[in-house]
């Protein structure tokens, strides 16, 4: 045989190799999945423990054999909190990495912002902390999911602890924009449905904060000056951890008026604050490490703080969370395929540590259950711990799809 035909047989052989190990090389193929969260400046923390979340579940799954065989990897992107940055950062996973899937998002104005881009994207994207009932309601799409309870849920819980107040006179501060002004609204709303003779204080009288603000006294002063019977207190992340530590120098809390905190109860705020948290508050969050003891709560809860030496927040939670549900979803339609993937997650039910969820189909919102407590110090824990807690199923706080305004093409 001629020098030349042996290496064109040889050339061929290696090119019918590689053509046949094509289907094996690609079912090696990572599967990618992009995170977008706050992880700078003072919401910072909600980013960091989301990342913490996002990575233990990840290291779990590729620690038991991966997704349909493969690895899963996360790449994390920093929001800053801005809509514009947090558009630039999804179309940097979606178009330059190359992400089956993106996860995050804490601000509700980003979330009300990036979410009509999604489509243009076409990769589905699971909101874990955003909770602005728009994203499931009035600009609703196909790519666009939500595992965590939106502002509605949080708030009608919240109304139902206040229902059983002798407050009838209520005021409010929360963040100047869509989550703070639309809590209020809802605050309002069911409040009204569950106790039809209570009052509400005009807009003059209520407290609208810019995110940015550090000096809350005037904010404290104005509140304690109105003289309400109940004040609801929609401040999150560092807004909230100034706040309670000026109110209280100020004497807000020993106040003759009822305290209800819509996101007190995130631990992030917990462990900034420690025992600079007053007893006694009634304090909401989207997920409770001590909710419950299923073997899916307490394998969470352990391994988060063996590993992280603290207890998972509901930020946490939910980036834990997404990944185990998007890992259903693909098990379940048997590909990643981006829209066998979001047909897949339509209707899904997932039991994760705050309990059993269920994606519903047409809003892609998820009907889950609420957690809220009073505030109290137990020297086996190093922040608040809730002592009563009280746990609002998903079904009595969930709007019916009709009422949310989604209307998906």
């Amino acid at each position: 045989m001629k020098r030349s035909q042996l290496f064109s047989r040889t050339i061929l052989a290696v090119l019918l190799c590689l053509v046949m190990c094509m289907p094996a090389i690609a079912a090696e193929k990572p599967i990618k999945l992009g995170f977008v969260y706050i992880m700078s400046g003072p919401f910072s923390t909600y980013g960091q423990f989301a990342k913490q979340g996002a990575q233990l579940a990840i290291d779990e799954i590729n620690a038991s054999g991966g997704i349909l065989g493969r690895k899963v990897e996360g790449y994390f992107e920093d929001s800053t909190g801005k809509p514009d940055v947090a558009a630039r950062a999804l179309k940097k996973l979606v178009y330059q990495v190359g992400v089956d899937c993106l996860i995050g998002l804490d601000s509700s104005g980003v979330a009300k912002t990036v979410v009509p881009l999604i489509p243009q994207m076409k990769t589905p994207l699971i909101i874990t902390h955003a909770a602005t009932p728009d994203v499931t309601g009035n600009i609703c799409n196909d790519y666009v999911f939500r595992i965590s309870l939106n502002l509605a849920q949080n708030v009608k819980a919240a109304a139902k602890v206040a229902s059983e107040s002798k407050a009838n006179l209520w005021t409010t501060i929360g963040p100047d924009y869509a989550f703070g002004h639309q809590s209020w609204e809802y605050f309002q709303k069911y409040l009204k449905e569950l106790k039809p003779g209570v009052k509400f204080m005009p807009k003059d009288k209520v407290a609208f904060s810019p995110i940015k603000t550090t000096d809350f006294s005037s904010y404290i002063t104005k509140i304690m000056q109105s003289k309400p019977e109940g004040v609801f207190i929609s401040l999150w992340g560092g807004n909230l951890i100034d706040f309670v530590r000026q109110a209280d120098q100020m004497g807000f809390f020993k106040g003759d008026f009822d305290v209800l905190m819509s996101l007190g109860a995130a631990t992030e705020v917990l462990y900034a604050l420690k025992d600079k948290m007053p007893v006694g508050i009634w304090v909401g969050t989207r997920y409770w490490f001590l909710s419950n003891n299923s073997p899916v709560n307490v394998k969470f809860r352990t391994a988060y703080h063996k590993r992280f030496g603290q207890y998972p927040s509901y930020n946490a939670h939910g980036a834990y969370g997404a990944v185990y549900t998007y890992k259903a979803a693909v098990e379940k339609a048997k590909s990643v395929d981006k829209k066998a993937v979001i047909k897949a997650l339509e209707g899904l039910s997932i039991e994760l540590p705050v309990g059993k969820i269920t994606i519903r189909a047409v809003d892609h919102q998820a009907v889950t259950d609420a957690c809220w407590g009073k505030t109290a110090a137990d020297p086996a824990y190093p922040i608040r711990i809730l002592k009563p807690m009280r746990i609002f199923p998903g079904k009595e706080i969930t709007r019916p799809v009709e009422q949310t305004g989604c209307k998906r093409k």
